[in-house]
């Protein structure tokens, strides 16, 4: 998972942690289940129908931890 933080008016917090509450759950809990019901699923197109993966080469593999901190490293210099 990934921490996000979100500013919430004083009202809606307390009627949210409520509400988790009645549920017996946390409020990070009932966001994550709110979110999912108003979030479209992904529709994930076959690379093989992306004109952009078609024209360009992507790479596919595992990627270094600190590929932001060096990635001119990684993209100039020869490994």
């Amino acid at each position: 998972m990934h921490r996000t933080t979100i500013l919430l008016p004083p009202e809606l917090q307390v009627e949210a942690e409520a509400v988790a509450r009645s549920q017996g759950i946390s409020l990070g809990e009932l966001i994550r289940r709110q979110l999912q019901a108003v979030t479209p699923q992904k529709v994930r197109r076959k690379r093989s129908n992306d004109p952009i993966f078609k024209k360009f080469k992507v790479w596919d593999g595992p990627v270094p931890p600190d590929i932001s901190l060096n990635h001119d490293k990684y993209l100039y210099e020869e490994m």
